[in-house]
């Protein structure tokens, strides 16, 4: 079991460094399916998993290609840190259906948005006159530092709830309302989730004998060596090619959430 522990932290450490998702997404599904943790379980396991630089070498990645803002990575994380606790105190009292319900649907909209299957398929029949690859130094906007921590906080809450390190909220966040390329996105939200944001939650976990060390520690060193290579994958593809394959990885983890039993 020691060494499925770090496998696991391998394979979620290359999505999170792909997408830049802090991995837990992986995480909680394979310890609810395959190991047998309850939700709750995984989740407090998840986040403490989560609680260390993981994806350190990651973020130096992104960072040397010019695809990290750490001004707006910092605000960011400030939010997560409150965020994170209150996603926490919400999952211990609130039904846990309930919770997998509403996260499924958010993430299906998420994957759609990112998707686009209409502009996918018109570029399809269109390959004679290829859209011009999205730009790295397109314009984005730059918002005020409070919207940043408001930020922070949406995607602290779902991180506390869900033991997903909050990614899969600023991504999206960064894409669709602040007009970030995919890749500095990325970075930038692996940047925001280097700091321990989510160690308020882990106490609350660890108060209610929700969380196993042991499995966080492994977990945590294969996310470690997994991210970095993640990273490297996306630094190689093509903008637009990371943001279908992010669409898509989003909606299978949807039917997840939305199918499988209450943990």
């Amino acid at each position: 079991m020691p060494i499925a522990y770090v496998i696991l932290g391998v394979a979620a450490g290359i999505l999170s460094g792909m997408f830049g998702i802090g991995g837990g997404v992986v995480i909680v599904p394979v310890l609810t399916m395959f190991v047998g943790f309850s939700l709750s379980l995984a989740v407090g396991t998840s986040l403490a998993a989560l609680l260390l630089p993981v994806s350190l070498l990651a973020v130096i990645q992104y960072y040397r290609a010019g695809k990290l803002k750490i001004g707006i990575a910092l605000p960011v994380a400030v939010g997560l840190v409150g965020g994170a606790v209150i996603g926490a105190r919400l999952a211990l009292n609130l039904p846990t259906h309930i919770l997998q319900q509403l996260y499924g649907l958010f993430l299906i909209y998420a994957g759609w948005r990112f998707i686009e299957p209409r502009q996918w398929m018109a570029q399809l029949q269109k390959r004679s006159h290829p859209p011009v690859p999205a730009s790295d130094d397109a314009g984005y906007i730059q918002p005020a530092w409070w919207t940043l921590i408001v930020l922070g906080i949406g995607a602290g809450v779902a991180s506390g709830m869900f033991g997903i390190g909050g990614g899969l909220v600023i991504v999206p966040a960064l894409v669709t309302l602040l007009r970030f390329e995919q890749k500095m996105a990325v970075g930038t939200s692996l940047g925001a989730l280097l700091f321990p944001v989510s160690f308020g939650a882990v106490l609350e976990y660890f108060s209610n004998d929700l969380l196993d060390i042991q499995a966080a520690v492994l977990i945590a060193l294969g996310l470690l060596v997994g991210a970095f290579f993640g990273a490297r994958l996306a630094l190689g593809l093509p903008s637009s090619t990371v943001k279908r394959l992010y669409g898509i990885f989003l909606i299978v983890i949807a039917v997840r959430f939305l199918f499988a039993p209450a943990g």
